[in-house]
C-alpha cells in the first residue's frame, strides 16, 4: 500500500514537472488589427509545442466553450478539420476530450477553465496515442478575447524558448546598488557635518529627522516581529494585503517628502509662512512651498493606491515610493557598530534560508511561505501583490512574462540590508543557473560581512569599525590598529590664545555641558580650570595648567 503511494506521489510529481507555459496567438479572422499573446498551460507528454511563431500555422478556432466534449453527443455535424477545437473543462478526463478531438479532425485541444489551470495530465498509453498538443486557457483571457476580437478569430499554439537573463536585472541592480550609495552617501555626509560643527565647538542645528541607532533588543524584536508578520500573512493575506498596501502609502508618501525637502528649500519662491494659528502642525508655521510638497507627496502615493494594479505604468510609481522609502529608511536608521551589524545579517540570513528553503517541509502545500507571500498565493482571491518590492517587468517575450511572473522582483529588505553590488551580482547568477526565486540575504550576507570585514582590516580599523568609536583618526587605539605615536601636548598660551576675544573659558556652554568640563567651585581637587583637549573621539576632558615652578 505505501509503494503504491509512493508511485502515486512520483506520477504526480512527473506531470507536474512536465507542465509547461506556452503561449496562444490571437489575430482576427478578418484582419486589419494587431495580434494579442495569452497565456496558456500543457503538458508536452501530449504533444510538443513549436518554439518559433513563424513556422506555426494559423487555424481557425472552433468555439463550443458552451460543451465539454465528453461524448460523441457533443461532437458538432461539421468536424473540426484544420481547426483548433474550444471547449469547457469538466465531467471527464482530459483524455476522453482529446481523443474525441482528434477523431474529429482537431489540430489542437484548447481547454477552458474558471478555476485554477491545472497541468493536462494522462498516462504513458494514452500519451502514445495522442498526436495533437493540450492546452489550458483561462477564461478570463477568454472573455478579453471576444471582446478585443469577437468569436472568429485565428489562433497559434507555440512555447518560445525561455532567455538565459532578462535584461530587466540590470535596470533592478543599477536601481537597488544606486539606492545603497545614495543612502549611505546621504546618512555619511549628515554624520560629517555635524562631527565637524561639534569639532569646531559650534553648537549643531536642530535636524527634523534625527537617526535612530539600532541596539541589540530592537534587532530581536524586528526579527520576531518579521516572522509573526510572514505567518499571519501566509494564513491571512486577503486580509492583512489591505492593511500592508496602506502602510506603504503612509510610509512612501513620508520618504518621498523627506528626499524632496532638502531640494524645495532651495528655490526661491513660496518661502511665505501660514498664518499664526493653534491648529496640529499648522501652529509651527510652514512655509507654503513645503506644504505644496506634502500634498504632492500624497498625491503620488494616491495614484499609485488607486491603480496599483495597472501593469503598463503603476511600476513605475511602485519603485519610485520604494527607492524614497529606502532612501529614507537608510538615512534615519543606523547601526552605530559592526557588531550591530554583524547580529542583524546573521539573523536575518537564518530567517531568510528557514522561510524559503525549511518551510515547503512544513506546509500543506509543499510551497514557501516567503515565496508565497511575496508573490501572492495561488489560491488568493483579491489577486492583490505586496507593494515592499521594486519590480521591472521583463524585457524579453516569454511565456513566463505572460503567465507566471511578469515582473522580475527585488524585496526592500534585501536594499535595507543592505546591498552590495558584488553580493547581488552572485545573486542573479544563482537565479539564472538555477531557474527559480532566490533568497537574496542568502548572498548578500557573506558578501556584506566578507567585503566589510576584509576593508576594515586593510585599513586597520578593525577595532574601531567593530565597536562603533566614531572617526578612525580620533579613535581609541586597539590591538587591530597600529599606534600613531605619542601627542605631543599643546602649548598653554596657544590654546588659551584660541579662545574668543572677550569670552572666558568658564562661560564656553560646550566646556561646561557638551564636553563636561569640571567647575573650579565644584572640584576642590581642580584649584583652576585648564584648557580643553580633544581625546577619544569627540569627547573633551580638562587637563591641569602646568605654570613655571611646579611639576605636571
Amino acid at each position: 500500500m505505501a509503494a503504491a503511494r509512493l508511485a502515486a506521489s512520483l506520477l504526480l510529481l512527473a506531470a507536474q514537472v512536465a507542465c509547461e507555459f506556452g503561449v496562444l496567438r490571437v489575430v482576427p479572422q478578418s484582419g486589419g488589427t494587431r495580434g494579442r499573446d495569452y497565456c496558456i498551460l500543457y503538458n508536452p507528454q501530449w504533444a510538443h509545442l513549436p518554439h518559433d511563431l513563424n513556422k506555426v500555422s494559423l487555424l481557425k478556432l472552433r468555439d463550443l466553450s458552451t460543451t465539454q466534449l465528453c461524448s460523441h453527443l457533443d461532437v458538432p455535424v461539421e468536424d473540426f478539420t484544420n481547426q483548433i477545437a474550444l471547449v469547457a473543462r469538466g465531467n471527464c478526463t482530459f483524455y476522453e476530450k482529446v481523443r474525441l478531438a482528434q477523431g474529429s479532425g482537431a489540430h489542437g485541444l484548447l481547454i477552458v477553465s474558471k478555476e485554477r489551470l491545472v497541468p493536462p495530465r494522462g498516462n504513458k498509453t494514452q500519451y502514445e496515442e495522442i498526436s495533437i498538443p493540450v492546452a489550458l486557457l483561462s477564461h478570463r483571457d477568454l472573455q478579453d478575447i471576444f471582446r478585443r476580437f469577437g468569436h472568429e478569430v485565428m489562433v497559434a499554439l507555440y512555447a518560445p524558448s525561455e532567455p538565459v537573463m532578462d535584461y530587466n536585472m540590470v535596470i533592478i541592480f543599477i536601481m537597488a546598488v544606486g539606492t545603497v550609495a545614495l543612502g549611505g552617501y546621504w546618512a555619511g555626509s549628515h554624520d560629517v557635518k555635524k562631527y565637524m560643527k561639534h569639532k569646531r565647538d559650534d553648537v549643531p542645528e536642530k535636524q527634523e529627522d534625527e537617526a535612530v541607532d539600532v541596539t541589540p533588543v530592537m534587532i530581536c524584536v524586528f526579527v520576531v516581529m518579521c516572522c509573526f508578520m510572514l505567518v499571519l500573512l501566509y494564513y491571512f493575506y486577503d486580509r492583512l494585503v489591505y492593511v500592508i498596501i496602506g502602510i506603504f502609502c503612509l510610509a512612501s508618501s513620508t520618504g518621498l517628502y523627506s528626499c524632496l525637502a532638502p531640494c524645495v528649500r532651495k528655490l526661491p519662491f513660496c518661502t511665505c509662512r501660514v498664518p499664526d494659528n493653534n491648529l496640529p502642525y499648522f501652529h509651527k508655521r510652514p512655509q507654503a512651498r513645503m506644504l505644496l510638497l506634502a500634498l504632492f507627496c500624497v498625491t503620488v502615493s494616491v495614484v499609485w493606491g488607486v491603480f496599483r494594479n495597472e501593469d503598463q505604468w503603476a511600476w513605475v510609481l511602485q519603485d519610485t515610493l520604494g527607492i524614497a522609502f529606502c532612501l529614507y529608511m537608510l538615512r534615519t536608521i543606523r547601526l552605530p557598530t559592526f557588531k550591530a551589524c554583524t547580529l542583524l545579517l546573521l539573523v536575518l540570513f537564518v530567517y531568510d534560508i528557514f522561510f524559503v528553503f525549511i518551510t515547503p517541509y512544513l506546509t500543506k502545500s509543499g510551497n514557501s511561505i516567503m515565496v508565497e507571500v511575496a508573490t501572492g498565493p495561488s489560491n488568493s482571491s483579491t489577486h492583490e501583490k505586496l507593494p515592499m518590492v521594486l519590480k521591472v517587468p521583463r524585457l524579453n517575450t516569454s511565456p513566463l512574462s505572460l503567465c507566471d511572473r511578469p515582473f522580475s522582483l527585488l524585496g526592500f529588505g534585501d536594499i535595507l540590508v543592505p546591498a552590495y553590488g558584488l553580493g547581488l551580482l552572485v545573486t542573479f547568477v544563482a537565479l539564472v543557473l538555477m531557474r527559480h526565486g532566490q533568497p537574496a540575504l542568502l548572498y548578500l550576507v557573506p558578501c556584506t560581512l566578507l567585503t566589510s570585514c576584509t576593508v576594515a582590516l586593510w585599513r586597520r580599523e578593525m577595532g574601531a569599525f567593530w565597536t562603533g568609536s566614531g572617526f578612525a583618526k580620533d579613535a581609541p587605539q586597539t590591538p587591530w590598529a597600529a599606534p600613531q605615536g605619542p601627542v605631543p601636548p599643546k602649548d598653554v598660551d596657544a590654546s588659551l590664545s584660541e579662545q574668543p576675544r572677550g569670552e572666558e573659558l568658564a562661560q564656553s556652554p560646550l566646556a561646561t555641558e557638551e564636553a563636561g568640563a569640571t567647575d573650579p567651585a565644584k572640584d576642590p581637587d581642580s584649584p583652576v580650570a585648564g584648557p580643553l583637549s580633544p581625546s577619544n573621539g569627540d569627547q573633551v576632558q580638562p587637563i591641569p595648567v602646568v605654570t613655571p615652578g611646579t611639576s605636571a
